[in-house]
Order: C-alpha cells, then sequence, then structure tokens
C-alpha cells in the first residue's frame, strides 16, 4: 500500500488510522466535510493530504480516491440518521472502490452480533441482530461481501482514544477532565470491552498490509474487559476527580429519548451495557503477529492528555 484514503477522518478512529498510516510510510488522504477540523488535526503534517468533501457525494469520493489502494471506510452518523444514509454511503464508497481499482476496509462495530451470552464471540458466530441498528450493519456487511471489492470488514468494542469525542466513554473523561459530575452509561460492575483507537488503528493496517485478510472478518477486542468501577479507578487516579459518579440507566436513557432523537434510537442498544459482548481476538492472534495491548491506565491518561491540549 502506497497510497490510502481515509473517509471519517475528522472522527476518533480515523485520526488514529491515519497517523497509523503516516507512521508507516504511507501518503493518506484525509477526507471528511469539516475543513476546519481536517486542517486542525493534520495541517502541516507530511504525507497528509486534506480533502473535504461530503462521503454521500459520489463525485467527491472519486476526486479523492485518485491513485489510493485502500479506502478505509471510518464515516459515522448519527443513530437517527442511520437509515437514511449509511447503505447510500456504502453503495457510493463500493462503486468508488470498483472504478478506482481500490479495496476497502470497514470500520465496523459489534452489532450485526446480536445478543452473545455467556461466550467469547468468534469470527464464525452467527449474526441474529435484535435490534434495528444491528440488522442495518448486518445490511451493511453483507452489501460489502456480495460487492467483488476486496474487503475486510473490522469488527470493534467500543472506542476511547484521542479525538474519540463521539463516544460513551468520552461522556465520562470530558466532565472528569473538568471536575464535574460525571456520568458512566450503564452498569458500573458488569466487565465490558474498551478498545484503544491507536490499538484499533494499529491492527486494522497490519490487516490492509496483507493480501490474504481480504474477503473475511476479524475481531478486535480489548486487551481484557473492565468494569465501570474499575475504569473509575484509574480516572480517579490520573485526574484526581473526587465526586460521585452518576450511572446512566436505560431508564434514564428512555427518558431523555422524549426530548433527544439520539438518545430515542440508543435506548435499544442499552442491552450492550447489561449483557456485553465480548470479542475473541483468537483468529488474529493466529494469523498475525503483532498484537496491540496498551493498557487502560496509558490509554486514558493519553486520552485525557490531547482532551486537555486541544
Amino acid at each position: 500500500m502506497k497510497k490510502a484514503l481515509v473517509a471519517g477522518a475528522s472522527g476518533g478512529m480515523g485520526y488514529a488510522l491515519v497517523c497509523e498510516l503516516v507512521s508507516r510510510g504511507i501518503d493518506v488522504v484525509a477526507f471528511s466535510r469539516g475543513k476546519e477540523k481536517l486542517e486542525r488535526l493534520y495541517k502541516g503534517q507530511s504525507n497528509v493530504i486534506i480533502f473535504s468533501g461530503d462521503a454521500l457525494n459520489q463525485d467527491d469520493l472519486m476526486e479523492a480516491a485518485d491513485g489510493v489502494d485502500v479506502i478505509f471506510h471510518s464515516v459515522s452518523f448519527p443513530y437517527q440518521e442511520w437509515v437514511e444514509k449509511h447503505l447510500k454511503c456504502i453503495d457510493i464508497m463500493l462503486e468508488v472502490a470498483k472504478i478506482k481499482g481500490a479495496k476497502m476496509a470497514f470500520v465496523d462495530n459489534i452489532y450485526a452480533y446480536g445478543r452473545q451470552i455467556n461466550q467469547l464471540v468468534t469470527e464464525d458466530a452467527k449474526k441474529e441482530p435484535h435490534t434495528k441498528k444491528g440488522k442495518l450493519r448486518l445490511q451493511m456487511e453483507n452489501r460489502l461481501k456480495e460487492s467483488g471489492v476486496p474487503t475486510l470488514i473490522v469488527h470493534m468494542p467500543d472506542l476511547y482514544g484521542p479525538n474519540a469525542e463521539n463516544t460513551i466513554l468520552h461522556e465520562t473523561l470530558k466532565n472528569a477532565v473538568l471536575n464535574k459530575k460525571a456520568n458512566f452509561v450503564g452498569s458500573t460492575k458488569a466487565a465490558r470491552e474498551f478498545l484503544f483507537t491507536k490499538d484499533g488503528a494499529i491492527a486494522m493496517v497490519e490487516l490492509a498490509l496483507r493480501q490474504g485478510a481480504y474477503n473475511q472478518n476479524w475481531n478486535i477486542p480489548s486487551t481484557h474487559p473492565i468494569t465501570g468501577d474499575e475504569l473509575m479507578a484509574i480516572i480517579q487516579e490520573i485526574t484526581g476527580y473526587e465526586k460521585k459518579v452518576r450511572t446512566v440507566s436505560k431508564s434514564m436513557i428512555r427518558f431523555l429519548g422524549i426530548f433527544s432523537p439520539f438518545m430515542k434510537e440508543m435506548v435499544e442498544m442499552m442491552y450492550l451495557t447489561e449483557n456485553p459482548v465480548l470479542l475473541s481476538g483468537e483468529k488474529y492472534q493466529k494469523e498475525i503477529n503483532l498484537w496491540p495491548s496498551t493498557s487502560y491506565r496509558q490509554g486514558i491518561q493519553e486520552t485525557i492528555s490531547w482532551m486537555k491540549e486541544n
């Protein structure tokens, strides 16, 4: 891979992917709608071409994808816009990839797996999503597989890291850093996975560099599951935060949904905070002799430092 396009480069995972690709000497087109944020993140950075455009506009993507070997799909939309935009975005990106002769690497979450009880979930697990968003993610996955474009689909749990502002854990961290009352979404007793974006990017780029990794699904778990109580202990140690933490329950989210379209759409995903889906990384560990393993303490420290600086 000599040149890559990262669509969604202004988001947390997109930012980590751009940084990881550049660190390996790969030229990157950083693509997103917000030119101002792209310039704030990448202006003056060698090997990065800033391209402000709309992922739902095929002409924009065609121009941005000129000469690229791999298109990284890291575009996200607000929950309430998923039905309208996600499938359209996948179709446009696949068409561009076909015309340009590029491969595709898709940043996916765990929603398509649906409920998976008492087991580490492998890539072969039967996908029977019971939520609207899970069913939509499975549709997206199937379109990638049926497209004829070489694709790799990378499933990751909840993310956190520098510039990862649209994440559950960011909502906790931002108030702790400001020493305001912090919220934690879901039970603080259930062990869940949170993946540091830099680790996810290392794993994904490593896969994208290997021809044999395409036309497959890959799970990238975190270093280990962790409870909210354990996370808060780390956050308190780093920030000095001493206030109580407010637990945001499903019933609270449902109530807020009366006033907020985003919260209304979030209700159905709260099962993941009660019965977490935990990923098996056995396939990746077996095939790739590289395992990203940033500790939660180090990852949270780097995230908080980035928040304070930016």
